[in-house]
């Protein structure tokens, strides 16, 4: 890798030993990726927040790096977290995994690392332009990113998305690079996409189908395929598979294919593929929560479900997930006082999929998510039904 002399200063150790080792990391992981150099980015997304996924370990290399004076040199915001973090005992989280939840946000704090605590950045404001390079490591704000809003990032880890918030660097290879950005896999719909879970589950049919090729979709109609099952879609992709771009056929801003249409492969999925995968991933005919927001929840998705629940009372637990500043409008719009008078709860700073939904006595849980209904199982023991809201309601 060639790098310039500012970058080499900082990789002697002449700028601390914190930008030492985080250009250390870096430069590890473009020599393996065959990168010429890094390039600079203009924000950074970090994962590795839950004390549920890094643990004491990730925690002790979180404070060690804020101790060595590590600041983050672009804006830098974090994933969700384990649990709300001004709520987290309404939610039922042990006071134990609490502590140890405050103390990675207080690292993450002294890094200038902001805590948004929201894989949804794109939903607060956060949204990279066309062609703009950052370095973000959750799976569907990566997929957002580079598909809906044409930046470019690879699927960086907790600990590389650091290393870019605090130089504000990243290799240049894979995904920053225009010959890597083609697709590979036509996927035709053949199906009315009106709800989320035909999404959802064309996401996690396409994603398992692509692997880790770039995926084109046509035959999505324009109209029901706003930003929320976009993002459904997305996200879904890259936990059945590991799609961090895909193509849709006039909805995304860029278009590019590997070769000929016509000799490219290619998969067609109908109504019937889409059930299929829906009832597949339900393994629970009841559920003690039902959880909506992975990915966070927008205002709209907050919205529905307040006015599906106004007036009544529900008979199990219900979390919406979403961002603190999408809370914050969503109280101004009575939408939260709807939600909690119903007994539900609107809970920021986490999601379902984080949380330590096993150690607070959860085994059946309601989503609307195909990304959810993915990781539900392994991550968090978890029997899933995966619905659309009205019926999970």
């Amino acid at each position: 890798m060639i790098l310039s002399r500012e970058e080499e200063r900082v990789l002697s150790g002449e700028e601390g030993e914190a930008r030492a080792k985080a250009m250390e990391i870096l430069c590890a992981v473009g020599k393996i990726y065959g990168a010429d150099g890094l390039l600079p980015v203009s924000s950074a997304q970090v994962s590795g927040v839950s004390y549920k996924t890094i643990g004491d370990a990730g925690l002790e290399f979180l404070a060690d790096f804020a101790a060595k004076g590590a600041k983050a040199a672009v804006p830098s915001f974090l994933n969700p977290a384990g649990m709300d973090r001004e709520n987290w005992k309404a939610m039922g989280v042990p006071p134990a995994f609490a502590e140890k939840q405050l103390e990675i946000l207080r690292a993450y704090g002294k890094m200038g690392v902001s805590a948004t605590c929201t894989c949804a950045p794109y939903l607060i404001g956060i949204r990279p332009r066309l062609g703009e390079h950052v370095a973000w490591s959750e799976s569907n704000a990566i997929s957002f990113a580079n598909s809906m809003l044409g930046a470019r990032t690879n699927r960086e880890s907790g600990v590389t998305a650091l290393a870019s918030a605090i130089t504000g660097k990243t290799p240049n290879f894979g995904l920053h690079l225009d010959e890597n950005r083609k697709a590979g896999l036509i996927v035709e719909v053949d199906a009315e996409m009106g709800r989320m879970t035909d999404f959802g589950a064309l996401g996690l049919i396409a994603g398992r189908e692509a692997k880790d090729r770039i995926p084109a979709f046509e035959g999505i109609p324009r109209k029901p395929a706003s930003e929320d099952r976009m993002k459904s879609l997305g996200a879904a992709m890259a936990a059945s598979g590991s799609v961090a771009l895909y193509y849709a056929k006039g909805i995304t801003p860029e278009w590019r294919l590997a070769g000929e249409p016509g000799k490219l492969e290619s998969i067609a999925v109908t109504k019937r593929e889409l059930e299929e995968e829906k009832a597949k991933m339900s393994s629970a005919d009841s559920v003690e929560l039902v959880t909506i927001g992975c990915p966070h929840a927008s205002l709209s998705e907050v919205r529905e479900v307040a006015g599906r629940v106004k007036g009544k009372k529900l008979k199990v637990s219900l979390w919406v997930c979403t961002s603190r500043e999408t809370k914050a409008e969503a109280e101004k719009l009575k939408y939260v006082k709807a939600i909690e008078e119903a007994g539900g709860l609107v809970v920021a700073d986490t999601c379902m999929v984080v949380a330590p939904l096993e150690e607070m006595g959860y085994k059946r849980t309601g989503v609307n998510s195909g990304k959810a209904a993915s990781y539900l199982p392994s991550f968090c023991g978890q029997k899933v039904r995966f619905s659309d809201v009205e019926e999970l309601l």
